[in-house]
């Protein structure tokens, strides 16, 4: 079958053929439609995610879109390895699917499940979000971002904060106050913690944050400069700033009411995020949250892998 290949770590995919999978006991035989490339689908297929676990040469992808034997559509997640979802068929886990509703076509479904499913299981899982919360999202720009705002407004948040590094794209989402931050300036990390200011005095109740970094630093700090006594629950969910570790002084979080907590692939069950996958096609269905999409071809999965992650890179199988 035609499959993109990754055959060392640290490798770009490459098409080839693959032997196809063969279904056994408690797996399933999916015949791939489309699969998104997200950040950690590719850092994953190529061995180099902190959830990696893999033998050489795989198929590339770690979730898709495609029909069962029965012409029945599901969204699918972690393909049984050697198998990837950058394959005319892949090996799944069946409790590892979900069927799609109606009123979500198979490209959207590819493109919307990994990134809006990040932000649904902090909310939901990790924040304990309630309707009527306000919610911040810093890091808002990004794909998983900018759904995380549509996902806090849809699950009933009574205000909505973004901050990030590009002005023109945070006034642009429905956000209740947007600001913008430059950490490459003289006393940066400094300018957007005094800007946070006013904010944090009238209290937030969670934090999602995509970036980590200074920006974390700063908003933590400036938290912790606050006499309000209302908890605020700090997701941390990515590290899109490049920055993995931050000097975090005791005294922060001993001088505050931050809860932090992560959210990812360990920290939230297989059940809970097929869970959020449900609660995101569900809003997707209705309406009520989007994704821009591009499509490429399997055979320009060199081009795919390429791309910008906005608008999210959707790969048509067949």
């Amino acid at each position: 079958m035609r499959a993109a290949i990754v055959m060392d770590k640290g490798a770009a995919p490459v098409m080839g053929h693959f032997d196809p999978p063969v279904a056994t006991d408690g797996q399933v035989i999916i015949n791939v439609s489309a699969t998104a490339l997200s950040r950690v689908s590719k850092f994953r297929s190529m061995g180099m995610h902190y959830s990696s676990e893999v033998n050489f040469p795989i198929v590339a992808g770690i979730d898709g879109v495609g029909t069962l034997e029965d012409g029945s559509r599901v969204y699918f997640a972690l393909p049984t390895a050697p198998y990837g979802s950058l394959a005319e068929r892949t090996l799944v886990n069946e409790k590892l699917t979900v069927r799609l509703p109606d009123g979500i076509d198979d490209l959207t479904a590819a493109a919307i499940a990994n990134p809006a499913m990040s932000s649904w299981a902090a909310l939901v899982f990790r924040a304990d979000f309630k309707s009527g919360q306000t919610v911040w999202i810093n890091g808002a720009t990004s794909a998983s971002g900018s759904l995380a705002v549509q996902i806090a407004r849809g699950l009933g948040a009574k205000k909505i904060i973004v901050t990030g590094r590009n002005e023109s794209k945070l006034q642009a989402l429905e956000a209740d106050e947007a600001i913008a931050f430059d950490m490459t300036v003289d006393n940066g990390q400094k300018m957007f913690e005094n800007a946070l200011m006013p904010v944090v005095a009238e209290g937030v109740d969670v934090i999602l944050d995509y970036l980590w970094g200074d920006s974390a630093l700063a908003i933590m700090s400036a938290l912790a400069k606050t006499n309000t006594d209302r908890a605020t629950r700090f997701v941390t969910i990515g590290t899109s700033s490049g920055q993995e570790s931050i000097h975090l002084p005791s005294s922060i979080l001993r001088s505050s009411t931050i809860e932090l907590v992560g959210s990812g692939d360990k920290s939230v069950s297989k059940a809970d995020l097929l869970s959020a996958v449900r609660g995101v096609f569900e809003m997707a269905a209705e309406g009520k949250i989007t994704i821009a999409t591009k499509e490429f071809a399997l055979e320009d999965i060199g081009e795919a892998w390429n791309a910008p992650l906005t608008p999210r890179p959707v790969v048509k199988v067949q």
